[in-house]
């Protein structure tokens, strides 16, 4: 089954942005189609290779930081091609 994560890493603190750099670097370490913006990352893939290589990168940043946020969308299928028809 094919996956669409969306990810938004908000770290509570002054200086936030190493660790989101290095989070979109082990991001796009996993191996998978990766599409990046100003507000947040997506991955794509198949559901299972996805969601056992992100939970470790997950754990680890939780565990590096003292406050942080992490909004996460997960939609069934690929939606990396999408184009909006308006």
């Amino acid at each position: 089954m094919k996956l669409s994560v969306e990810l938004t890493l908000t770290p509570l603190k002054e200086n936030f942005v190493p660790t989101i750099k290095s989070f979109i670097q082990g991001l796009r370490g996993l191996g998978f189609v990766i599409k990046e913006n100003p507000m947040s990352t997506q991955i794509y893939g198949d559901f299972d290779p996805v969601m056992e290589e992100l939970i470790p990168l997950i754990r680890k940043t939780f565990q590096e930081e003292e406050a942080v946020m992490l909004h996460l969308k997960l939609v069934k299928g690929d939606r990396s091609h999408y184009e909006p028809d308006f």
